[in-house]
């Protein structure tokens, strides 16, 4: 089973993308949503965050909460330095048991790993290949600000935190434009998954 590791900055559009990849029956997983799931109430994690940034980064129904603790950690680089320290081998091991159970009938020869932070962190050396997703930095800007009700400044340190456009563009293997149609960037993914039948089998298949 080969690993497509798909990725992109904050707001590029990746959810898009790995949904139309979903369309044609590909198995994904998120590492936004295992990193969710890795600080649920009563973990161990979830426990740690607490004790080092206080009670106030918890909701009153005790879950973390996500807007506070990014406000914190993307303004001071050294607290983001410890939660990705905590955080980034428990979220690995996840997403390498999630990768490795898409369900006995599962009969295509690749899934996707979908990380924002896939080139920043050792998770790239789970993919055999890398699909970047990618758009102007001002139109990730404009999608974050009106899809997270963040403050400009905020989304800027954000995009500034992730690896510059122009360096993840280098490491692409392959490069899908999503600051166009909806149905044009269908077209890209489709074209795309015939490719990687193709490579990842020798044959074709359908969509």
């Amino acid at each position: 089973m080969k690993i497509l590791g798909l990725t992109g900055g904050i707001g590029s559009g990746k959810s898009t993308v790995v949904k139309a990849f979903a369309d044609c029956g590909v198995h994904w997983v998120d590492a936004d949503n295992v990193a969710r799931e890795v600080v649920e109430p009563g973990s161990p994690a979830l426990a740690a965050i607490a004790a080092h940034f206080g009670d106030t980064i918890l909701t009153p129904e005790g879950q973390l909460d996500r807007a506070a603790l990014r406000a914190i950690v993307f303004r001071e680089p050294e607290e983001r330095e410890w939660l990705e320290h905590l955080l980034h081998p428990l979220i690995r091991t996840t997403l390498v048991e999630q990768l490795r159970s898409p369900g006995a009938d599962y009969a295509l020869p690749y899934v996707i790993l979908v990380s924002p932070l896939l080139l920043e962190t050792d998770q790239h050396h789970l993919a055999d290949r890398v699909l970047v997703v990618d758009v102007p930095v001002e139109r990730q800007i404009e999608r974050t600000m009106a899809r997270d009700n963040n403050p400009r400044d905020q989304v800027e340190r954000i995009i500034a935190a992730q690896m510059p456009r122009e360096q993840r563009l280098s490491r692409a293997d392959d490069v899908v434009n999503n600051d166009q149609a909806l149905s044009a960037v269908k077209d890209e993914v489709l074209r795309l998954h015939h490719r990687y039948l193709d490579l990842f089998t020798g044959k074709d298949g359908h969509c």
